[in-house]
């Protein structure tokens, strides 16, 4: 009896958890509400927004429509253009030739160097400096000069440039072109990220070069390549706008400008476009968000494993254990 007395007085008395206070989050709270409220209160109150005309007259306007399915044409055209030669100037830059990765670094300097607006406008205007564009021998009239023919053409095919250089293709290789630079640079970063003795590893083992882009390299360079693409895509999205100054008839924010001069009504119009644009940043949010957690996985057994549900890794093991028994 003595002995659990005594050990009753020893025990320590519990111990009294007081949690912390962050009064200036619930500060921060109220002030965020506050202007919330105001916020919304603005938008249901203002008469200016029009919201009856946005949505009746423009939001779901045919034309308006129809500039939607070119803005998201001109933004996968201009993105595939870039992926695919930003991969081919990432791996130019990574070479052990010194003209190929002066190549690269140089375009990638000269692109990033110059706006996209400026860009887009100049591809519009470079009818300017071609009347026709085609294949054949060059310096063909000096030729024929050369040996006293004045009519001498060696072209094998010939276009007007500006039947070549439409204001979508123009927009869609400005776009592209300047896209390219800032891929380069993402792919390029993904690629060094890797470190240089696991393809290495992988040489020794027996894996060929392209089993080694397969399965060591590009399973961890696209952790790192995804998400800025992403984000860049959705940059393009929005800077699918600039090409209204080529001028694009076929995209959303022209289509949106013509209803303006014809409405004489300016700020519904840009209500709309915010609408339109929220609503296709957030759809590329969604796919990012996925395609991110796909490639987050990795690569082979491991990556299965890790997706599995914990119900059904334990009832796997538990199967597994009873077949060994």
């Amino acid at each position: 009896m003595t002995q659990q007395a005594n050990s009753a007085r020893r025990r320590p008395e519990p111990i009294k958890a007081v949690p912390v206070r962050h009064p200036w989050r619930w500060v921060t709270v109220g002030v965020l509400a506050v202007l919330a409220s105001m916020f919304v209160n603005v938008l249901a109150t203002n008469e200016n927004f029009q919201w009856r005309f946005v949505f009746e007259n423009v939001l779901f306007a045919p034309p308006v429509l129809e500039g939607l399915r070119g803005t998201v044409l001109l933004t996968v055209s201009s993105m595939l253009i870039g992926v695919a030669l930003g991969v081919a100037l990432a791996v130019m830059r990574l070479s052990a030739s010194p003209v190929l990765r002066l190549v690269s670094w140089g375009y990638t300097w000269f692109f990033r160097a110059v706006p996209r607006l400026v860009l887009a406008v100049l591809f519009g205007n470079l009818g300017i400096l071609w009347s026709r564009i085609g294949l054949g021998v060059p310096f063909d009239r000096e030729l024929g000069a050369l040996f006293g023919i004045a009519d001498f053409h060696a072209q094998f095919w010939s276009i007007k440039a500006t039947d070549l250089l439409t204001g979508f293709v123009a927009g869609m290789l400005a776009l592209g072109l300047s896209e390219a630079a800032y891929m380069a640079e993402i792919v390029r970063a993904g690629i060094e990220s890797v470190d240089n003795g696991q393809p290495e590893a992988a040489q020794a083992l027996g894996l060929t070069r392209g089993q080694t882009l397969r399965r060591i390299v590009l399973p961890q360079a696209m952790q790192v390549i995804v998400p800025p693409t992403g984000n860049e895509t959705i940059a393009m999205l929005k800077d699918t706008s600039l090409v209204a100054f080529t001028p694009v008839s076929m995209e959303l924010f022209f289509q949106l400008q013509a209803i303006s001069s014809r409405t004489y009504q300016v700020f519904p119009v840009l209500v709309a476009a915010c609408l339109w644009y929220v609503v296709l940043s957030s759809a590329l949010m969604v796919v990012q968000h996925f395609v991110e957690r796909h490639f987050s996985r990795g690569y082979g057994t491991r990556a299965r494993v890790r997706t599995r549900s914990p119900r059904r890794l334990s009832a796997t093991q538990d199967t597994t254990v009873r077949s060994t028994a």
